[in-house]
């Protein structure tokens, strides 16, 4: 009954992400006839920007942060430890510390260039790039600051995404002294932000399965079951509506 209730859930969710860039492009319509006076369209299309990112917030807060697992160590064969283990980690911490501390520098680079004109973010040369790896990482350790710092990562991703809505409103374009413009071969900002979020939510999401309880003081992870491989499944499918959703938008 929960899993009927669950997928029924996303399935409305997902068809009504599916609707949603039509109607908004209906109220564009309507904001446009007006466009130089503030209209009830106007602030419903300004503030439409803003649903699509929530439902992605409170999705992922719900479904792709709190994991847990089968801990079932002293009974299988099938473990990973020693070296293989400290590669896995290593390169697994290094990844994400480094995409979230890209990832925050963006929202930092936006609210510079926009709002305070004339003030130029500096730029993360390596001893200050490491030192910033370093931290997160630490905080990636700890459960608590790993669920606090996903959450501030969903609300960077919320930021953004109302940045790139507000730039595409008022028709600016993005230049070399923006730092995603370092991105642009993409050549929709949507979907930079939104592949940053998911190699986000794919390296946390290991990140969790290597971390779980005692299995880095143990020194021991089992090898991943297939079941385990399902979060990456349901990340694929959702985040694959939202770019769809992007690209109808656009």
């Amino acid at each position: 009954m929960i899993i009927k209730n669950n997928t029924t859930k996303l399935l409305v969710t997902l068809s009504f992400l599916l609707i949603l860039p039509y109607v908004q492009k209906q109220w564009f319509n309507l904001y446009s006839l007006n466009i130089n006076n503030i209209s009830f369209y106007s602030i419903l299309y300004y503030l439409s920007g803003a649903i699509c990112p929530s439902l992605v917030y409170l999705n992922s807060l719900k479904n792709y942060t709190y994991y847990s697992f089968t801990k079932d160590k002293s009974h299988s064969i099938k473990i990973i430890k020693g070296k293989r283990l400290l590669f896995l980690v290593v390169i697994n911490l290094i990844f994400l510390s480094y995409l979230i501390t890209d990832y925050i520098y963006v929202n930092f680079d936006l609210v510079f260039n926009l709002f305070l004109e004339g003030i130029n973010l500096p730029k993360t040369d390596i001893p200050q790039l490491s030192f910033f790896i370093f931290l997160i990482s630490i905080l990636l350790i700890f459960k608590k600051s790993r669920f606090l710092l996903k959450k501030i990562l969903l609300m960077n991703f919320i930021l953004i995404s109302l940045y790139l809505w507000h730039l595409q409103i008022n028709n600016f374009s993005v230049d070399d002294q923006f730092y995603i413009y370092r991105y642009f071969g993409l050549n929709d900002l949507n979907l930079i932000n939104l592949f940053f979020l998911v190699a986000i939510e794919i390296s946390f999401y290991t990140w969790s399965f290597l971390s779980y309880k005692t299995n880095l003081s143990d020194w021991i992870v089992p090898k991943p079951k297939k079941g385990d491989f399902i979060p990456f499944l349901n990340i694929f499918i959702f985040y694959s509506f939202i770019i769809i959703y992007y690209l109808i938008l656009s």
